[in-house]
């Protein structure tokens, strides 16, 4: 039994250590390894970038890797580890946060190692990436964090962009005496880095536009150039029945030989009409549907036509909303002003969402007579801030509805809306009391359409 006790003591010791022992203690390397890395630290930008490694090693086969501090934003890829000169590809990817940040890559042969610090710059960053700009022009200071020496291009001959200093870019915009607004860019470059700053400018409409306090004039249109909506307008293509059972069809420009949109005399026309085939046709649109604004002072100068049918409105909509995931009434709508021609000169703006909305007969709304809706211009707005929206009629506040912080049920108004212009006829509400054909045709006349946010 000796033997064999023997026997089981060797191969029990034998496993403990090849179990506690490295490829090094099996492949034991001389102490004078020669092992050289250059360059000795990798300094890196922060956008994603690749960074060569030369490496001499004399102890034979050596291997690479970044270090646990930085293996989620440092690869090291080695190429040539076999022989006496190789190299190594480190990957740094892009720094996303605020401050910089420093890892290592460690090059290995046996016990020999030598580490190399990899440190990576904070992004640069400026103080706005829009500017708005009056069409009398402007000027305006940027400010500027880099952590090299960067410098600053405009793209566009109306705009002048000049550094100050290391930390400061003076932006200049020259008058636009045009009936077009117009954007353009500058761009601020610190090596591979870039970030290009837009600057919208006014056409010189807006030295008519009276700007609410405390806000400035991100995007309007004033319908004085040309026949038809521009490319910021979309139309809807709907048939009859499409929502609340109204009797018209949208389409997107004419129908019958008739436009249901046109520009004329300065104003937008919205026309509703019976066309040769018996149908009723008018218009639906959407301004800047795919961006839309969250949050801002939105208006437009209207006048309403008259007949029992009618179902003007001027209303805001989530963008690009998901609805078989965020359904109506949930997702929130916005109605800055509606009327209905059997309740002439009466108009209203409410608020849906999950817990008020006309469904269960709990929407917040308010309505007044004004008189002259359907022979005058009126302008209708509402003001939108994370806080409340606001309802005016020509300037007077006709409803307050507040973001108590009861959740989403309640106030759904944190994402981006679109405004919308639409005719409709009949309908649950349009026609609520019947339609008279005999009012056909008729139009809704809108003079402008402004977006204000705050400064």
């Amino acid at each position: 039994m000796k033997p064999f006790h023997l026997f089981a003591l060797t191969t029990f010791l034998f496993s403990l250590i090849a179990c506690g022992s490295s490829d090094d203690d099996f492949n034991p390397q001389p102490d004078d390894i020669i092992l050289v890395c250059l360059p000795e630290k990798v300094e890196a930008g922060a956008i994603e970038g690749e960074y060569t490694l030369n490496v001499t090693c004399s102890g034979g086969e050596w291997t690479a890797f970044a270090s646990d501090d930085c293996s989620s934003w440092v690869t090291a890829k080695v190429v040539d580890s076999s022989l006496d000169k190789g190299r190594v590809t480190v990957t740094v990817k892009a720094n996303t946060g605020t401050t910089s940040r420093n890892g290592s890559v460690v090059v290995k042969s046996g016990v020999k190692r030598v580490t190399i610090p990899v440190t990576q710059a904070v992004p640069m960053s400026v103080s706005q990436r829009d500017i708005y700009s009056t069409s009398r022009g402007e000027s305006f200071t940027l400010s500027v964090v880099a952590a090299g020496d960067w410098s600053v291009k405009s793209n566009d001959s109306w705009i002048k962009a000049e550094k100050v200093d290391d930390k400061t870019v003076s932006v200049m915009t020259e008058p636009n005496e045009k009936k077009i607004s117009r954007n353009g860019t500058l761009d601020i470059t610190l090596g591979a880095e870039k970030i290009t700053v837009t600057v919208y400018q006014e056409s010189v409409e807006d030295r008519d536009v009276v700007t609410p306090e405390g806000y400035r004039l991100v995007w309007h249109d004033e319908f004085n150039e040309g026949t038809t909506l521009g490319t910021d307008w979309t139309h809807e293509v709907q048939k009859s029945g499409w929502v609340n059972n109204e009797l018209q069809e949208y389409v997107n420009g004419s129908a019958s030989g008739k436009r249901v949109t046109e520009l004329v005399d300065g104003k937008l026309n919205i026309n509703c009409f019976k066309g040769s085939d018996g149908k009723i046709y008018s218009g639906r649109v959407y301004a800047k549907v795919n961006t839309g604004w969250l949050y801002g002072y939105f208006e437009a100068r209207i006048m309403l036509p008259k007949g029992k049918g009618t179902w003007p409105a001027f209303w805001m909509m989530p963008v690009n909303n998901n609805y078989s995931t965020n359904p109506w009434p949930g997702c929130g709508e916005i109605d800055i002003m509606e009327e209905v021609g059997v309740d002439a000169n009466i108009v209203s703006s409410s608020i849906h969402c999950a817990a008020y909305n006309h469904t269960i007969n709990t929407q917040k709304t308010a309505s007044r007579n004004i008189g002259t809706a359907e022979s005058e211009f009126h302008v209708y707005a509402c003001e939108w801030t994370p806080d409340y929206l606001k309802f005016f009629v020509d300037g007077t506040e006709l409803m307050t509805f507040k973001n108590e912080g009861s959740g989403k049920n309640v106030w759904p108004f944190t994402y981006a809306f679109y405004p919308i212009l639409n005719l409709a006829w009949g309908g649950d509400w349009g026609g609520y009391k019947g339609v008279d054909e005999s009012a056909l045709p008729i139009t809704m006349k809108v003079d402008y359409v402004r977006v204000f946010q705050k400064k």
